[in-house]
């Protein structure tokens, strides 16, 4: 099996991807757990960062498979990040809940959240390469020799 640039660089960015789990453990015993917009955030986020370990896994032996289990990590994860880096545009959108915390600000520069949307778009933008440039093989044609 050869390895190239396309299958090092989704290795690298599922590796990436599953290493970012910051927020997952540390919030599990808290009230963002309960919350009507917020546990299904944490619900997401949760069911989204395991992911990166069968696409990495996966990607030596199917290429598209891998991309799609990255895509749908990435969309299952991106709404965290969100919520931390842009929390009243996103009350503002999704949220008529009662927060217990009141809205200090409209955006929060979290180092974490940053780091983890720019890590997630680059696995998109990596994942969404590789499934462009996977080309099937033509069908054969009656009449045709190998």
């Amino acid at each position: 099996m050869k390895l190239g640039t396309r299958e090092l660089s989704q290795a690298a960015s599922c590796l990436l991807g599953g290493l970012m789990r910051k927020y997952g453990p540390n919030l599990e015993a808290t009230e963002f757990r309960g919350g009507r917009l917020t546990g299904p955030l944490l619900t997401l986020y949760d069911v989204g960062a395991p992911l990166f370990v069968p696409a990495l896994l996966l990607r030596f032996f199917s290429r598209r498979i891998s991309a799609t289990i990255t895509v749908l990590a990435f969309l299952l994860c991106l709404p965290l990040y969100l919520y931390f880096t842009a929390p009243g545009p996103f009350r503002q959108v999704f949220g008529r809940a009662n927060f217990s915390v009141p809205l200090q600000t409209y955006f929060v520069w979290d180092r974490w959240s940053v780091l983890g949307m720019l890590t997630l778009a680059v696995a998109i933008c990596i994942s969404l390469w590789n499934l462009a440039i996977i080309r099937r093989k033509p069908f054969k044609q009656r009449g045709q020799q190998p």
